[in-house]
């Protein structure tokens, strides 16, 4: 839902135009996510008992149906603020970077400390960091900074897509590393995404002007 209301976004906040087949794209590309993420095999609640056990455990389907849209509002509306205060400021991408960085280690420090700080007193704040635990950090990070260059040299949505493919390449990669065996409709779900992704790179058709005499 998340590649919609970017989408959605773009065209409120940055004034972009999407053709009908770019649309269609990105609706498929939201099934073809779908399809890629849900499990082989899925419980649902089929009697009024499971629901009576949904709630007992502190579930609430509408609560959390809600949360979601917020969520996908807000991440869409977010990235794509974020897109234009990188493309239509003189304040370089790396400024901002670092303004966004402030709070967000602001914030974490103090959950850090509320929720292990007598932990880390004791041993410290790197306690248990090896080398690979290092790599995963710089690979976060370094991650972190590439999405920014792709928001300020292509846009958000086409990071949507970028997105859901590299879903498709951890798939792949966990087949031949944690024994992952891809279902029919996972199949189905990574056909749709690659189609949707050449569909929304396929060029528009213009129509040609009439000359003037």
């Amino acid at each position: 839902m998340k590649i919609l209301s970017t989408a959605l976004f773009s065209v409120i906040l940055l004034g972009k135009r999407l053709s009908r087949n770019k649309w269609i794209s990105l609706v498929l590309l939201m099934v073809g996510v779908i399809l890629v993420q849900l499990p082989a095999s899925s419980k649902v609640a089929t009697s009024a008992t499971d629901e009576e056990t949904s709630l007992v455990n502190g579930q609430n389907p509408l609560i959390g149906f809600v949360a979601v849209i917020a969520a996908c509002l807000s991440s869409g509306f977010a990235g794509c603020y974020f897109e234009k205060m990188l493309k239509r400021n003189a304040t370089s991408m790396w400024v901002r970077n670092i303004q966004l960085g402030i709070p967000g280690t602001l914030f974490s420090l103090i959950a850090m400390l509320c929720n292990d700080g007598q932990t880390i007193a004791t041993h410290g704040l790197f306690q248990g960091y090896d080398f690979l635990t290092w790599v995963v950090v710089v690979n976060q990070a370094l991650g972190g900074l590439l999405v920014a260059v792709v928001v300020k040299y292509a846009d958000n949505i086409l990071k949507g897509f970028a997105t859901s493919l590299s879903i498709i390449i951890s798939s792949v990669i966990s087949f031949y590393l944690f024994n992952f065996h891809p279902s029919p409709q996972f199949a189905l779900g990574a056909l749709i995404v690659i189609t949707s992704t050449f569909m929304y790179g396929r060029p528009e058709r213009t129509q040609p002007t009439s000359p003037t005499f």
